[in-house]
C-alpha cells in the first residue's frame, strides 16, 4: 500500500480526481467528513443507544450520568485526532513528498482518523454489545431459522453474525432515492472505517486482526470493492475471494476506541460505585507511574479530581504508546503483515489487561447490564419475528390486515416487499438496529399490547 492512494479524497459519483493540494483550506474535504457524520440521523440516534452501563444507578454528583454510544463516539474522534495528527507529523516526515508534491498536512491524518472514529459505532444496534448477537440468533436459532433455505450461505451468515461494522459500513454509504452513495465520504475516511475489511465468510480464516469479524454486507459488496480498489488495499492470502488488509489508519481509529473503553468504562464504573475507588485508583496509577506528578495529584483533595487527572493522563499515556507502535511498524504494517491491535504489542499491555479483568468482573457482568441485555434479547427477537413475517407474506401475497397495519408501521424505506428475501431480512435488520434503546422498548410496548 501507498499512503498517496490510502488518502483518496475521491467519494461516490465522482468524475474526475480530487488533489489535495487544489483543497480549500476553510472546508477541507476530510473535514466535510466528520460533519456530514456528525449531522446525520443515525448518529444522533447514538444518544440513546447503550455504550455499557444502561442508566444510571443510582443519583449523586458523579453518579447521575455513564456514556452513551453517542459520548462515547465524540471521545473516541478526540482522541483518534490526536493520535492521527502525532502520526502524521512522523509520516509527513518519512515522506516529505506527500507534503511537498501532494500538499497533505499532518492534520489531514487527524481528520480522517477523527471521522472514522466518530463513525465506528454508527451501525450498533441498541442494548449494548448483545444487541449484534440478539439479532444473530433470532436467525440462528430463533424463528428467522426458516429462511436458510432460501438464502445463499454468504447472506445467511450475514444475518446470524449481524455485525455492527457491516450495518455502519452500509449506513454511510447505501444510496437512496435521490441520495446516491449515501453521505459521500471520501474514500480515505471510509477505509480508514472497515476495520474487517472482508465479507462474512469465510469466517475467521486466520487469526490475523483484520479477519476478527467482518466489514459489509453481500449488499454493499460492489461498493466495498469500489473503495477498495482506489485506496489500494492488499488482497489477504488467506481470503483470496473476497477479504483484504487493513487501511493502515485503520489500527489508530482502533487504537482511539481501545483506549477509550478501557479508561472511560473503568471511569464508569468508578462513578457509578461498581468499583472501589481506592482500588481504582491504584490500577490507574499503575498505568500512568512513570508520568505522573506526584506533587501535583497529593495536593488534590477531591477525589473527582484525582480520577480525571488520572483519566486524562492514562489517555495521554496510551496516545504516545500507541503512536509509537505505529510508527515503528510502519512498513509492515503498508504490507498488510501486521496482525494485532497496536496496544496489544504496546509497553502497557499487562496494565490493560487487569483493567479489563476487573471492568468485566464488576462492570461487563453486573447484574443491572445482565438485566438490560436479557430484556433486549426478547425485544429484538419479538420485533424481527413480526416484522418480516409480515413482509414476508406480503411478498408471497398472503399477507392479512394484520400484517398490513404492521408494514404501514415501518418506515417508508423499509417496506419494500419487491426486493429479494435476502434484502428484506437484511434492511429489517438493520430498521431494529437503527433503534435506539427507548425506542425499541416503546414499540415492542406498543405492537404487543403493552402500551397504546
Amino acid at each position: 500500500m501507498n499512503w498517496e492512494q490510502l488518502l483518496s479524497l475521491r467519494r461516490h459519483g465522482d468524475t474526475h480526481k480530487r488533489l489535495r493540494k487544489e483543497q480549500n483550506e476553510t472546508r477541507l474535504g476530510f473535514e466535510v467528513d466528520y460533519d456530514r457524520i456528525i449531522f446525520s440521523s443515525a448518529f444522533r440516534g447514538l444518544q440513546d443507544k447503550t455504550q455499557v452501563v444502561p442508566m444510571p444507578i443510582s443519583v449523586g454528583s458523579n453518579k447521575d450520568f455513564v456514556h452513551t454510544r453517542l459520548t462515547h463516539s465524540l471521545e473516541v474522534s478526540v482522541v483518534g485526532r490526536s493520535l492521527g495528527r502525532i502520526a502524521g507529523q512522523k509520516i509527513l516526515a518519512k515522506y516529505p513528498f506527500l507534503s511537498e508534491v501532494h500538499g497533505y498536512h499532518f492534520n489531514d491524518f487527524g481528520a480522517i482518523v477523527a471521522a472514522a472514529a466518530l463513525a465506528h459505532d454508527i451501525g450498533n444496534p441498541p442494548f449494548g454489545h448483545s444487541g449484534e448477537k440478539a439479532i444473530g440468533n433470532y436467525f440462528a436459532q430463533g424463528n428467522g431459522r426458516k429462511y436458510k433455505e432460501v438464502l445463499s450461505e454468504v447472506e445467511y451468515q450475514d444475518l446470524i453474525d449481524f455485525e455492527g461494522n457491516a450495518n455502519g459500513f452500509k449506513l454511510l454509504t447505501e444510496s437512496r432515492d435521490g441520495v446516491p452513495g449515501g453521505l459521500r465520504l471520501s474514500y480515505a475516511t471510509l477505509g480508514a472505517f472497515m476495520k474487517y475489511p472482508k465479507a462474512s465468510l469465510p469466517k475467521k480464516p486466520s487469526r490475523h486482526i483484520a479477519d476478527k469479524k467482518f466489514g459489509f454486507f453481500q449488499s454493499e459488496k460492489d461498493f466495498f470493492m469500489e473503495v477498495v480498489q482506489e485506496i489500494g488495499l492488499v488482497p489477504n492470502p488467506h481470503n483470496p475471494e473476497m477479504g483484504y488488509y487493513r487501511h493502515p489508519l485503520t489500527y489508530l481509529v482502533e487504537a482511539a476506541d481501545d483506549i477509550c473503553y478501557t479508561i472511560i468504562d473503568f471511569e464508569d464504573g468508578i462513578n457509578l460505585g461498581l468499583i472501589s475507588e481506592e482500588y481504582a485508583l491504584e490500577y490507574l496509577i499503575k498505568l500512568v507511574k512513570d508520568n505522573i506528578n506526584t506533587k501535583k495529584y497529593t495536593a488534590m483533595t477531591n477525589s473527582s479530581d484525582r480520577l480525571s487527572y488520572l483519566r486524562a493522563l492514562a489517555i495521554n499515556t496510551l496516545i504516545s504508546d500507541a503512536v509509537e507502535v505505529f510508527v515503528n511498524n510502519e512498513e509492515t504494517i503498508l504490507k498488510g503483515d501486521f496482525g494485532s491491535a497496536l496496544l496489544d504489542k504496546g509497553k502497557y499491555k499487562a496494565q490493560i489487561d487487569d483493567i479489563l479483568k476487573l471492568s468485566v468482573e464488576k462492570i461487563y457482568q453486573s447484574a443491572h447490564v445482565i438485566d438490560k441485555e436479557l430484556a433486549g434479547y426478547r425485544i429484538i427477537a419479538d420485533l424481527l419475528d413480526m416484522y418480516t413475517t409480515a413482509l414476508i407474506r406480503k411478498k408471497e401475497d398472503c399477507a392479512n390486515n394484520y400484517d398490513g397495519l404492521l408494514i404501514k408501521s415501518l418506515p417508508e424505506n423499509y417496506r419494500n416487499t419487491d426486493a429479494s428475501v435476502y434484502k428484506i431480512l437484511l434492511d429489517t435488520s438493520c430498521f431494529v438496529a437503527s433503534l435506539s434503546d427507548s425506542a425499541a422498548v416503546h414499540i415492542h410496548d406498543k405492537l404487543t399490547g403493552r402500551k397504546i
